[in-house]
């Protein structure tokens, strides 16, 4: 990189604006605004390199302002995504593209379209964060290095020009050393760093404070790879399990390592003539409806044993019973299950006789399991029924053909065929919940639904989070700067000798009210007035 050489005989590098020495300015047509402070007129890239793409890159995410879009659209993105429930939170069993036209409509369709409904998993939400964590890392690049190596390398006495320029400045032609005794003493009791060189001074305190805004950046960015983690399987779980009484399945997010049985799922709602007097008043103010008390699953936790084989039943085995219950998780080999929701008597099957229409004679009787109904049953003699068509939640749709909505087995719907020794072709019936219907015209035989079994259906939620800690220590680091930026102040104090002259010059990054003050007890016990706020003269020039 090309260094340009100061009148102090340092080498600056190239696009340098103040001398990183003796703070001389490059451009010294302009005399009357006041220095540009904010990263000591220090040689940054993005301000200077602008011809290969790689420049052009690094120009693109070191700007601020493409920061701050890229967090608003991020915002805007994800306040979106509250909008409808994502997908994990809808019906386990519906399609997601079928289930937010059918529930809100167009808007619901679009939606789904624009990839919202899985916004957080999205390959362009994605590509948002990162992009975030980019210009974090190269704004911070940017101008950290060269404004760290401006502060380094400054001198204790500074050219007149820089001096001048300086916010408050002061020029005394009257002065004796025991002044300036005083002011050395008392810049040291306001825990100034104090450096001297041929009698000139340059005292600075709070120089840590100029990384509060650095330090931030690391934060948030610990905190964006933490976010971008649990993108990675095996990091981050958060799954919806529903177990039926007596049902084990694979719990989710475990690939198929641990099983889950549910016993027996138990609801317990207050007794008014047992609970103690201090709840009557609460509980008789619902009326007739009854107030849950407890509702917990009473769960078997196994491991598989071995490797899982196509066509082969997993041998599992057994680790431990567990009661989970509301704040009560099961917990495990870093997994949690949370009971968050349960559906009290779930239809589990169903059974029909086949009977003649006129005569009333049963045939036999079809036991249906609602979860994994056959295909045929045979009843002897000759008869049998075939199960032609079944729907678990049934509706019409728009071109009124039967359908379901979902797999759950909330109003279910069958189409039978059934076999006689007199009707050797068979004959179709549509039955639903309080209507059958003949499609093909009347036939001799019908079902008729004789009793349904219920069974207690328990939600829980599967969660593992190894990504918690990264986002802690981001968010942690994030106050730590928010905290260093916010409550300390860079303060610089510049006492020189200028000719007969004596010259005072200050500049703080913020609170120039409190940076005055201070000077002002710096000045006790000498003769010289407070140094000249100069932000007024400039707004008058300018």
């Amino acid at each position: 990189m090309k260094q340009e050489k100061c009148e102090c005989n340092h080498m600056n590098p190239y696009g340098t604006i103040l001398c990183e020495s003796c703070g001389r300015p490059v451009n010294t047509e302009n005399t009357k605004n006041l220095l540009e402070m904010r990263y000591e007129g220090s040689a940054r890239r993005s301000q200077t390199y602008n011809k290969t793409i790689v420049d052009k890159i690094w120009n693109f995410f070191s700007s601020v302002k493409v920061g701050v879009w890229l967090i608003g659209i991020t915002l805007v993105a994800s306040a979106l995504g509250t909008i409808y429930p994502q997908e994990m939170y809808i019906p386990p069993n519906f399609a997601a593209s079928e289930y937010y036209e059918d529930e809100y409509g167009w808007t619901g369709r679009l939606y789904y379209e624009l990839g919202f409904h899985n916004l957080y998993g999205s390959w362009w939400y994605i590509i948002l964060i990162a992009s975030i964590a980019i210009s974090l890392v190269i704004a911070s690049v940017d101008r950290f290095f060269p404004l760290y190596r401006a502060l380094k390398r400054q001198g204790v006495k500074r050219n007149e020009i820089f001096l001048k320029r300086q916010r408050l400045f002061g020029a005394y032609p009257r002065w004796s050393e025991k002044e300036l005794d005083v002011i050395r003493n008392s810049l040291v009791k306001r825990r100034y760093k104090v450096r001297e060189e041929n009698g000139n001074i340059l005292a600075e305190k709070g120089r840590f404070s100029r990384w509060g805004p650095y330090v931030n950046h690391v934060g948030l960015i610990i905190f964006l790879i933490g976010a971008m983690l649990r993108f990675v399987p095996g990091m981050y779980v958060d799954e919806v399990l529903w177990l039926r009484d007596g049902e084990t399945k694979a719990i989710p997010g475990t690939d198929g390592e641990y099983y889950l049985k549910n016993k027996q799922f138990i609801v317990e709602t207050y007794d008014k003539s047992k609970e103690n007097e201090v709840f009557e008043g609460a509980i008789n103010s619902v009326g007739d409806n009854k107030i849950v008390k407890n509702f917990q699953a009473n769960v078997t936790l196994y491991e598989r044993n071995g490797e899982s084989l196509p066509g082969i039943e997993t041998e599992l085995k057994k680790i431990k019973d567990y009661e989970i219950r509301v704040n009560e998780p099961l917990k495990y080999n870093h997994y949690a299950l949370y009971q968050v929701d349960y559906k009290p008597n779930e239809l589990s099957a169903m059974s029909f006789n086949l009977i003649d229409k006129h005569s009333k004679e049963n045939y036999g009787v079809v036991n249906i399991n609602l979860q994994n109904p056959k295909s045929q049953y045979e009843l002897g003699r000759g008869y049998r029924v075939e199960l032609l068509s079944y729907f678990p939640d049934f509706i019409y749709d728009d071109k009124g053909q039967p359908s379901t909505k979902s797999r759950i087995p909330n109003n279910p719907a069958f189409i039978f065929k059934m076999f006689a020794p007199d009707r050797p072709k068979g004959e179709v019936s549509f039955v639903a919940i309080q209507q059958t219907l003949e499609p093909l015209g009347s036939t001799k035989y019908k079902m008729k639904f004789v009793a349904a079994e219920t069974l207690n259906v328990t939600g829980l939620t599967v969660r593992k989070d190894f990504t918690l800690w990264i986002l802690g220590l981001g968010g942690a680091i994030f106050m730590i700067g928010v905290i260093q930026g916010m409550y300390w102040n860079h303060r610089r104090v510049w006492v020189q000798r200028v000719g007969r002259d004596l010259w005072i010059a200050g500049h703080t990054n913020k609170n120039w009210y409190g940076f005055k003050q201070e000077l002002n007890f710096v000045l006790k016990g000498t003769t010289f007035s407070d140094p000249e706020d100069q932000i007024h003269k400039e707004k008058v020039a300018n």
